[in-house]
């Protein structure tokens, strides 16, 4: 019978993807490739075919690319239906439908959920709406921040020293302009690499000539009269002009639309099992919605089964293909999501890249150059095995790192390298923030040991 179902469903059956992004168009993709010839229709909230991100803020803002040329490439014809510009804005479960918030209803057989994330929004709203400020995730905001950055900005402030605020402030510094970072802890990039790797990004800001302002955060954004910005307000007093803010505090997952819907959706993403199957909010997997990309939080077998929620170009890929593959294939068939996570990043002149899950780390090892000299490879280690690495301007161990890291290799590494020096011989500290406790002011920590289980912690700031 569930043959039977299978069979019926590659031929005549009805796919809706909801997500035209990266995720979305190679898990089309994937479905046809692999015999799908049933309808195929695929809905997203902009109204452009599936584009590129990460030039948005590298070639799109130092004007080498545009944005309107920032297309996907196609790996073949779709056949699909394109409801672009239309968010979904609900799912009914034991319907099968999609709700559209333009009132409309979509009908489907098995659901692909790919709604990835969005650019979390300066807290304030009337001084999010002040001229000038700007978030960076869509090709819209990349159109509007590159216009207002050719047309006269002289001094820009960027909210937050992550891996889009520090490359948004290289492409500014490289366009000549003034650039302040503001950043609560205490170097840029210490939530993703710690702080020993910190450091090191914190001297190609400051010799770059970026005002890097740490251990700060923004507390007001000043507008002027007419409506524009024109200062920004820091925790320690101080003021600095600005007519272009850049907030770039991480994302939010795009799961609000699934409010009450029944599945396990909330703010850290929409939990699956290893196959790219939805759980529902009981923990029950779901048989005909699957979920990938950024939006999806699943269990990986070399970590430790923690679920994870990854926002890298290639695991929106190759999540997609395997969700694809088992949604039009028997049970018998289907395969885990075991994709190794990586990310790279260009900023100052430096090509940043790593492997693996660095926050899990609590100890690292410089096991190849040095980072006085921003030309390294530093390893993670947890419980005695290597967990993760990263490369300043050194990617080519990073294969051998990730071979390292799939076979549960030991740390401390033991192993000789080709340029160990003295200062990578004993492991330190990685010096991850402790994602609980905030560096300033007080805060509210949302958590739960499900996203339908909420529950609300205070927890004071440090004076």
């Amino acid at each position: 019978m569930a043959a039977d179902y299978v069979d019926w469903l590659r031929r005549e059956g009805r796919i809706v993807i909801v997500g035209a992004s990266l995720a979305g168009l190679r898990a089309a993709e994937t479905l046809r490739e692999e015999g799908f010839t049933g309808s195929l229709t695929l809905i997203g909230d902009e109204p452009y075919e599936p584009y590129d991100r990460p030039p948005l803020s590298k070639s799109v803002l130092l004007g080498k690319a545009s944005p309107e040329h920032t297309e996907l490439p196609r790996r073949r014809e779709l056949d699909a239906e394109w409801r672009l510009g239309v968010p979904a804005a609900g799912l009914d479960l034991t319907g099968k439908r999609v709700l559209l918030a333009d009132g409309e209803e979509v009908d489907y057989d098995r659901l692909l959920i790919a709604t990835g994330v969005r650019a979390r929004p300066w807290p304030v709203p009337e001084e999010a709406e002040l001229d000038g400020v700007f978030v960076l995730r869509t090709r819209d905001d990349a159109t509007a921040l590159t216009e207002k950055l050719r047309a006269g900005a002289r001094r820009v402030v960027v909210i937050g020293a992550g891996f889009a605020g520090s490359e948004v402030a290289s492409a500014c510094r490289e366009m000549g302009l003034e650039v302040t970072v503001a950043e609560r802890a205490g170097a840029p990039l210490v939530g993703a690499l710690g702080g020993v790797i910190g450091a090191v990004a914190a001297e190609l800001h400051l010799e770059n000539g970026v005002d890097l302002r740490t251990r700060v955060t923004v507390t007001a954004l000043e507008g002027d009269a007419m409506g524009r910005v024109r200062a920004v307000h820091l925790s320690d007093e101080s003021v600095v002009e600005a007519d272009v803010v850049v907030v770039s505090l991480g994302s939010m997952r795009n799961t609000e639309w699934l409010s009450g819907s029944g599945l396990g959706a909330g703010p850290r993403g929409i939990a699956s099992d290893a196959g790219c199957r939805a759980f529902d909010f009981r923990g029950i997997v779901t048989d005909d919605v699957f979920v990938a990309g950024d939006v999806a939080r699943s269990p990986h077998a070399l970590f430790g089964y923690q679920f994870l929620s990854l926002e890298h170009w290639g695991n929106a890929v190759a999540q997609a293909e395997t969700a694809a593959h088992n949604m039009i294939c028997p049970a018998s068939d289907r395969r885990p999501h075991m994709w190794m996570p990586a990310f790279w990043s260009s900023q100052f002149g430096v090509n940043i890249k790593s492997v693996g899950v660095p926050p899990m780390g609590d100890e690292l090892m410089i096991i190849q150059g040095s980072t006085a000299e921003r030309r390294f490879v530093g390893v993670y280690g947890f419980k005695g095995r290597v967990v993760a690495a990263v490369t300043f301007d050194n990617a080519r161990w990073l294969e051998y790192c990730q071979r390292q890291i799939e076979q549960g290799a030991p740390f401390p590494v033991e192993y000789p390298t080709v340029d160990r020096r003295p200062e990578g011989r004993q492991p330190v500290a990685a010096d991850f923030p402790d994602p609980s406790l905030p560096t300033h002011g007080p805060t509210v920590t949302l958590s739960g040991y499900s996203p339908a289980d909420r529950r609300l912690v205070f927890t004071p700031g440090h004076h």
